[in-house]
């Protein structure tokens, strides 16, 4: 047996080990370590007969992301939530918007003052449905329809780490992009001047986050979800992808990544 497959083997023993010691995921005051299987249902007017998770949102802006079970033979719109952009991920099965159809893997963005595009699902799909604020500063004016399985993935600087961009706006910096996590690839400490949310769609990982210097590390398996604020440390050597992971990031507005040397406490506060 070769030495990198016996220590991704050691790295899947202890991860196992660790989760099989605790009673469950560290209580953070921000979503992290959600699995979202466990989240309670929710009704949508914009997406009605539909069973549907909300992962985070703001009523007030109306900025809201979910995770949607669409119902086979389902029809709607996607004009249910007028003046605000929209970003679709089929998580699995297949959904038509117009006359494009997304399967498994497929992307849209629909940006604010887009005509509402007739949707359906004839045997039912399960999604991934965000709504963003209104932003002035964004530049892209038409939609983005694509199958992220005819992209490259493309090299990062994170050895075991490659990415494909879905979306990236040079208006207001707003991007989207999958992460594909190699096994036992590990992770420095980080954070981003941006809010980023991630959702598992394959795969698993444990992840750490670093909370005024203390470190809670956890295991997310498919389905799993967080939305870090901005600044926030994560990572670090304990961050390590048990199996081949690939996870669909947002953030909303330009980030900039700032590289740590550790966990440190006040992260907003100090720098490496």
């Amino acid at each position: 047996m070769n030495s990198r497959l016996t220590t991704a083997m050691g790295y899947v023993a202890a991860a196992i080990l660790l989760g099989g010691c605790a009673s469950g995921p560290p209580q953070l005051p921000y979503p992290a370590f959600v699995q979202v299987d466990e989240l309670n249902d929710i009704f949508m007017a914009s997406l009605p007969g539909v069973r549907a998770k909300q992962l985070s949102g703001d009523p007030q802006t109306r900025r809201t992301s979910n995770r949607v079970d669409l119902p086979k033979d389902w029809k709607g719109t996607s004009g249910g939530v007028p003046g605000r952009s929209m970003e679709i991920f089929v998580v699995t099965g297949e959904l038509r918007i117009a006359d494009i159809a997304l399967t498994t893997g497929g992307y849209a963005f629909l940006p604010a003052g887009s005509l509402g595009f007739n949707m359906a699902a004839d045997e039912g799909a399960r999604i991934l449905y965000f709504v963003n604020d209104t932003d002035p500063e964004s530049i892209i004016r038409s939609p983005i329809i694509i199958d992220s399985g005819l992209l490259e993935w493309q090299a990062t600087a994170k050895v075991g780490v490659s990415s494909k961009e879905l979306r990236y706006d040079p208006g207001n910096g707003a991007k989207t992009w999958l992460v594909r996590v190699s096994p036992g690839a590990t992770q420095s400490w980080e954070s981003s001047s941006a809010v980023r949310e991630g959702y598992l769609v394959t795969g698993n990982q444990q992840y750490s986050e670093c909370l005024n210097g203390e470190i809670e590390t956890w295991q997310y398996a498919p389905g799993g979800y967080f939305n870090r604020p901005a600044n926030t440390i994560s990572g670090g050597p304990d961050s390590l992808a048990l199996t081949e992971s690939i996870w669909l990031m947002r953030e909303t507005q330009k980030g900039d990544v700032v590289v740590w040397p550790a966990c440190i406490a006040q992260a907003t506060d100090e720098q490496p």
